[in-house]
């Protein structure tokens, strides 16, 4: 019986950090909390997430938020 290799990547859905395999990279997998789905990538690697991660639509979440409360504040 061979021992996987694990790293530890962030849902982008949930936040949570997930145990993934390194044999996944590149593939598909579903966060076993939120049940939402992601790519499995590097995340040393420095490249943005792919388009459908939902992670760009957090990010851009999080500027409007933060857009709206800087305008509240004035």
């Amino acid at each position: 019986m061979s021992n996987a290799v694990y790293y530890m990547q962030e849902c982008p859905t949930c936040g949570r950090r997930l145990r993934i395999r390194v044999a996944y990279l590149g593939h598909r997998v579903v966060c076993q909390h939120c049940h939402g789905r992601l790519v499995a990538s590097d995340p040393q690697s420095g490249e943005p997430p792919p388009p459908d991660s939902g992670l760009g639509l957090l990010r851009r979440a999080d500027q409007l938020l933060e857009m709206a409360s800087h305008h509240a504040g004035h």
